[in-house]
């Protein structure tokens, strides 16, 4: 089969590679698509990074592997001992490898184990014609949720937990920080909670013209005084909760203008350099910034169930590519911004 064989910085090669066979409690997918996200990108241009160069701790693999953790598939083949899962079963993967039994873990918080893997980072994944998982990663598909939503259920959970996290209810007024694929999320996550006040702060015409046609109400903040703007829609209560999916200095620093008394800014983007951003904002509000890392089961299953209810929608900026095309067209057009967010065709 082909797969997507990743080797170190700038050196993902398209291989024949054998056909894995599921061991007890697993099964064999055939991959319907797979998505490349930022992380794959920042191992791709800068790695290894979280991919492992000596054997994982949960999953015992390490350089080179096959890339890919957001997919989905149909199942082929089960190993021993699995009941509840037959061939033909259509899932979405959640690719969280967890050891059980470290703190965060016995609190049930598994999406924070200290020896957290993932399918297609500490592991061979998706990005490939068959893959094995172990029956724990799996997610079930309603017959009218296609295997390209299913691929997205993965970012869109990240979306949905960060939106949690941000405690809003219906009436609320929300902000998103960036329109990439987990901004786009976020504000899929905000309006199936409910609210319909939520504004997204993006610089890019690009993306701002991609998040506008599914219905957002967008900002430039290079031509508008966003927390100015904020304060009066507000009547200078701020908002409800921020959500920043940027992650660049001056993006936090307006989030935190923003934000209401006593609310979060909720962080769910990666930080390629050390922010300096005055918190006297902070201070004064007595507001708070909260971590978001992942998602959980429950995250997953209200995703799926949102997406068939109808409350996603792919026009304008998912692109599909085949695999052999997964430099160009994939990690290049995303680093060059040519593309939003890409979904790998194995079958192509």
């Amino acid at each position: 089969m082909r797969a997507a064989v990743y080797y170190g910085p700038n050196k993902v090669a398209v291989e024949d590679v054998a056909v894995p066979d599921p061991g007890p409690g697993t099964v064999q997918l055939q991959v319907g698509f797979n998505g490349i996200c930022g992380t794959d990108l920042h191992e791709y241009y800068a790695g290894p990074i979280f991919v492992p160069t000596q054997p994982h701790p949960l999953t015992h693999q390490e350089l080179p592997l096959t890339l890919g953790h957001e997919f989905s598939g149909t199942i082929t083949a089960v190993g021993a001992g699995v009941t509840e899962w037959r061939e033909g079963d259509r899932v979405a993967v959640e690719p969280i490898y967890k050891c059980g039994h470290c703190g965060p873990c016995a609190a049930g918080n598994y999406n924070v184990c200290q020896q957290i893997g993932f399918h297609g980072l500490m592991s061979d994944g998706g990005m490939a014609e068959y893959t094995v998982v172990p029956t724990n990663m799996l997610h079930r598909l309603p017959d009218n949720v296609s295997l390209e939503l299913g691929a997205l259920v993965e970012p869109m959970s990240v979306a949905y937990h960060a939106a949690t996290l941000g405690d809003v209810s219906p009436g609320d007024t929300a902000m998103v920080f960036g329109a990439g694929p987990i901004g786009i999320g976020l504000w899929f996550a905000l309006r199936g909670k409910g609210l319909q006040d939520v504004f997204v702060v993006e610089p890019s015409p690009v993306r701002r013209a991609a998040i506008e046609a599914l219905g957002a109400t967008t900002l430039d903040p290079t031509t508008t005084d966003v927390p100015g703007l904020i304060a009066d829609h507000t009547y200078g209560a701020g908002a409800d909760a921020v959500f920043d999916a940027a992650g660049v200095t001056p993006a936090v620093e307006t989030a935190l203008a923003c934000v209401g008394s006593r609310k979060p800014m909720v962080s769910v983007a990666i930080y390629e350099k050390p922010l300096q951003t005055p918190l006297l904002n902070l201070v004064m509000n007595e507001s708070r910034i909260q971590g978001s890392l992942c998602y959980t089961g429950a995250d997953f299953e209200a995703v799926i169930a949102l997406m068939a209810q109808g409350a996603y929608d792919t026009t304008g900026w998912v692109a599909q590519i085949p695999i052999g095309e997964v430099v160009a067209e994939g990690f290049e057009a995303l680093h060059a911004g040519n593309k939003m967010k890409v979904l790998v065709d194995p079958t192509r």
